[in-house]
């Protein structure tokens, strides 16, 4: 696993020299991080080279391990994270990978390069924590008007059956996440199961606006959640439906494609590449959000200066994907400080509200070391491998004293 600081190549270099290498490479090499961004911006470029018959490979990593050695042949690019050798990086620390990606695809190509997927980017620039339209006006535009997205009223899910989409839901976590009979209670009393229905009668919108209500007063009065919480859920309500796209919303998009790069990459790329799979897609995005709800619920929680910590011992404990994921969800909707620690086995995942993630994981990493592991990752989250079996309270004392 490779640091931020440990490479050869800027993570925001220029976008025509990344352009241009694209183009005239006889063979490139995508590394894209585990995450939905990365993911897209993976597939953002892919495709950019499929286009120009430029062969590629892409592969996503969570760890490091699929990092190639300096004596593979091909261009070596790293996405979403910056990695030792690689000849060209995207992956800016200030603006999601996926729409650096999409400028970049747009010059692969030259004159003749084609525009890259608006809604495939929106994806990404939606599964980074931003809000498209504040960072990704033009292409909010150019998908709107393509009528590959359409802004109303619901909750961002993935698929039609609203009892499904909250159930399994990464955007967000309530009471019900993680448990299909409590989601199914929460919206018993709508008339229609929304997110995904075609109708758009006075009734479905309302009914859709009801079922937003509901979920966003069911995480803000969840007795375990933070005032955070209800500024948090923001982001899982008022969707783009994207009629387009393998999946019904924009957000639930986002959703699918950090669950497949954490739980089945293979089945991510090829999504990401337009192959198809979106069953599969869907079976992973389920066994992600169950997996990881119930881990969060029944995690081990204590609360330090600066540092909430949550030691999980269930099925995401051995899981890099899965433990990211849940210190997300902690820092959104279960932490009052401003960095979550999620500890697993031999694996701890930061999440930062706004930096000091890599910081802490490069210290966790520096001072507790995993044999042959060391840490990945960016400003509001970051994964490192440490030795299994480290306490806590030294685990905190090491970020405390690297952060004054």
């Amino acid at each position: 696993m490779a640091s931020r600081t440990d490479t050869t190549a800027a993570a925001d270099d220029p976008v025509d020299s990344v352009a241009a290498a694209l183009s005239s490479a006889s063979f490139v090499r995508l590394l894209a991080s585990a995450d939905g961004d990365g993911l897209a911006a993976a597939g953002l470029l892919a495709r950019a080279l499929r286009r120009v018959d430029v062969p590629f490979q892409v592969r996503v990593d969570a760890l490091g391990a699929g990092r190639p050695s300096s004596g593979d042949d091909g261009l070596f690019v790293g996405v979403g994270s910056a990695y030792v050798n690689a000849d060209a990086t995207v992956a800016p620390e200030t603006a999601p990978a996926s729409l650096r990606a999409s400028r970049i695809a747009a010059e692969v190509g030259g004159t003749d390069a084609a525009a890259p997927d608006p809604v495939l980017a929106l994806a990404g620039v939606v599964a980074d924590g931003a809000h498209p339209a504040s960072v990704a006006g033009e292409l909010v535009a150019a998908a709107e008007d393509a009528g590959s997205a359409v802004q109303r009223p619901g909750v961002s899910i993935p698929v039609d059956d609203a009892v499904d989409g909250l159930t399994h839901s990464t955007l967000l976590h309530a009471p019900f996440s993680g448990d299909h009979d409590a989601a199914a209670a929460a919206v018993s009393s709508l008339s229609r199961s929304d997110n995904g229905a075609d109708s758009d009668s006075a009734a479905d919108t309302e009914t859709r606006r009801s079922l937003a209500s509901r979920v966003a007063l069911a995480v803000a009065g969840d007795n375990d959640a933070v005032p955070r919480a209800a500024d948090a859920v923001e982001r899982a309500v008022r969707p783009y439906t994207t009629p387009d796209a393998p999946v019904a919303t924009l957000g639930g998009f986002a959703d699918v494609l950090t669950a497949t790069a954490r739980e089945r990459p293979g089945t991510g790329v090829a999504l990401a590449l337009g192959h198809g799979g979106r069953d599969a897609a869907l079976d992973a995005w389920r066994e992600h959000g169950r997996t990881v709800h119930s881990a969060l619920d029944s995690a081990s929680t204590t609360r330090h200066d600066g540092v909430f910590v949550a030691r999980v011992d269930e099925a995401a404990a051995g899981t890099p994907g899965r433990l990211a994921t849940l210190a997300r969800l902690a820092r959104d909707f279960r932490s009052p400080e401003p960095l979550v620690v999620a500890v697993g086995d031999g694996i701890a995942a930061t999440s930062a509200r706004e930096s000091g993630a890599a910081d802490a994981a490069a210290t966790l990493a520096a001072e507790f070391p995993a044999a042959a592991v060391g840490w990945t990752g960016g400003p509001t989250r970051a994964l490192a491998g440490i030795a299994t079996g480290t306490p806590v309270p030294e685990m905190v004392a090491a970020i405390r004293r690297q952060s004054t």
